[in-house]
């Protein structure tokens, strides 16, 4: 039969009986699979790497366990762990390799020695990274793990932290310089919309306080990465504030008393003219005008202050919280939101 012959047009029948020849000949791809299989489960086990406390009471040689668990549906097999600690720090051995293998739900454990520098007044965060790499298991190949120790204290509340006159009496402006520019939030006009010192603000489920800080004074952080003591179990991290600029955005990491830590990216709105819901901000307050170098003025167009947050772990007790490292974020007040 000639291949002209096959290529003809057929009739509907003919082509249903066409077809089911061609497949028993095996011409036919098998069809897709049924959109009614289950996907893969997203929540099965995954490999648990976890990093023992390091002792940074240095100069000194310390010893750090990482403890690797397999939590998988199979034997893992061929595991290495390899261990860091901040940038210069020595560590022996970089890599670990673990002999035999692990059932389900087994866990092996691997020690590292690193040399710690003598400490250095002031307040730091020193982060270590445990890979694991292996076969079965979780399929995955790889997992990591961190634990991030404390040096020194965290400021003890976000007051400790004031930097920045943003708010000014209407008789006596000179004083601030919200903006760069020696403009700030009239206290009068802040007064009108509820904001006055100490008052308790409302905003995304949390009560928080106003800065009681007279105006003239500092009363607000121009986030540089300080790290604030806060306390609270809840769902989120509301903080309270404004913008200066368009690029008023960082990210916020939240510490917890058990070691581990969160990070949440946040972001407010210009003071003035950029839309209210800018960075997905929350509108809380509006000020009519503001304080200048040489007075009071622009009437009839709004200085505001916004609200937004960052997700919690709400199992966890918060510690401590650091600020984005982005100037143009400008906190008046944060609290946890249950």
């Amino acid at each position: 039969m000639s291949v002209s012959r096959w290529l003809r047009p057929l009739g509907p029948l003919r082509a249903v009986r066409a077809l089911a020849v061609a497949a028993s000949l095996g011409l036919v791809a098998a069809p897709a699979a049924s959109a009614a299989e289950p996907p893969a489960d997203p929540a099965a086990a995954r490999t648990e790497v976890t990093v023992s406390p390091v002792d940074l009471d240095g100069p000194a040689i310390s010893t750090v366990t990482v403890r690797v668990k397999n939590a998988g549906p199979q034997r893992m097999r061929s595991l290495k762990v390899a261990f860091a600690g901040p940038v210069g720090w020595a560590v022996q051995p970089s890599v670990a390799a673990v002999s035999g293998s692990l059932g389900v739900g087994d866990s092996a454990r691997a020690e590292f020695r690193i040399r710690v520098p003598e400490k250095r007044p002031g307040f730091a965060l020193r982060t270590f990274t445990a890979t694991a790499t292996y076969s079965g298991g979780d399929g995955a190949g790889a997992a990591a793990g961190t634990r991030t120790e404390v040096v020194g204290s965290p400021l003890p509340d976000l007051a400790a932290a004031y930097d920045n006159v943003g708010v000014t009496d209407e008789s006596d402006t000179a004083p601030g310089d919200y903006d760069g520019d020696g403009n700030s939030f009239s206290a009068q006009k802040l007064a009108a919309a509820g904001l006055t010192p100490g008052a308790t603000v409302r905003a995304l489920g949390a009560e928080l306080t106003w800065p009681d800080a007279e105006p003239g004074t500092p009363g607000n952080v121009s986030s540089a990465g300080q790290a604030i003591t806060l306390s609270g179990q809840g769902s989120r991290l509301v903080f309270l504030g404004s913008g200066v600029g368009s690029a008023a955005t960082g990210t916020a990491t939240v510490h917890y008393t058990d070691g581990t830590s969160s990070r949440g990216q946040f972001g407010f709105p210009n003071w003035s003219f950029d839309p209210a819901g800018l960075h997905g901000a929350t509108l809380v307050a509006s000020a009519d005008g503001r304080n200048r170098p040489d007075g009071y003025g622009n009437a009839g167009i709004a200085y505001r202050i916004f609200a937004h947050s960052v997700p919690l772990d709400a199992s966890k007790q918060v510690a401590f919280v650091v600020l984005p490292s982005n100037g143009n974020v400008h906190v008046f007040a944060m609290a946890v939101a249950p």
